[in-house]
C-alpha cells in the first residue's frame, strides 16, 4: 500500500461539517486514514479574504494510482460544493491537495507530485510536520521539519480547539 498525504483546506460554509464529510468520503474512496493532524486556522495565502481557512493533513493508506487519487479527490470536492474558478486563489468550501504520494516524483498536465509549492506554505507544512516531521521530500532531500524551519511564510497558523478534530 502507498502512503498518501493530503491537505484539506476551506474557508466557507460549516467547516467542521465539511471536513468531517470530506474525511469520511476520502476514507471510503481512497483507503483508511492512518493518521491525521489537528485542524489549524490559517490566514488566506495568495489573496485577500475576511474568512480564515481551516487546514488539516491526512495520511491515507491507498492502493489507487495517483491519477485515481486525483480524480476521486476532485469528485469529492465537487460533491461537497466546490466551485472551481479561473483565479487559482479564492475562497472555497473545500480543497483537497495531494502533498505526497510515497516518494513519487511526477509532473503531468493534470498532476504534480510532490506538491510544487509546499515549501512556501506554512498552512501545509505545520500540520504535515505534526504527523510526519521526518518525512523526506524526494526532490529537496530534506525532512518536513527542516523545510518548515526554512519556510519564510509569515502568515498565522494556529491549532483549532482539539474537540473539533473528531
Amino acid at each position: 500500500m502507498i502512503k498518501l498525504y493530503l491537505l484539506l483546506g476551506g474557508n466557507l460554509g460549516n467547516k467542521q461539517q465539511v471536513f468531517s464529510e470530506a474525511r469520511e468520503r476520502l476514507a471510503r474512496q481512497l483507503g483508511p486514514i492512518t493518521t491525521q493532524s489537528a485542524i489549524y486556522e490559517t490566514e488566506p495565502w495568495g489573496f485577500e479574504s475576511d474568512d480564515m481557512f481551516w487546514n488539516q493533513v491526512l495520511e491515507i493508506s491507498t492502493g489507487l494510482s495517483p491519477e485515481d487519487v486525483l480524480a476521486n479527490s476532485q469528485q469529492i470536492e465537487q460533491e461537497l460544493g466546490r466551485i472551481r474558478k479561473a483565479n487559482q486563489y479564492n475562497s472555497r468550501i473545500i480543497d483537497i491537495d495531494i502533498l505526497f504520494y510515497d516518494n513519487l516524483i511526477t509532473q503531468t498536465e493534470k498532476l504534480v507530485v510532490p506538491h510544487p509549492r509546499i515549501q512556501e506554505r506554512k498552512f501545509a507544512l505545520v500540520p504535515l510536520c505534526e504527523i510526519a516531521p521526518e518525512l523526506i521530500h524526494p526532490l529537496f532531500l530534506k525532512s518536513i521539519k527542516q523545510i518548515l524551519a526554512e519556510c519564510t511564510d509569515p502568515l498565522k497558523v494556529e491549532k483549532v480547539t482539539e474537540t473539533l478534530n473528531s
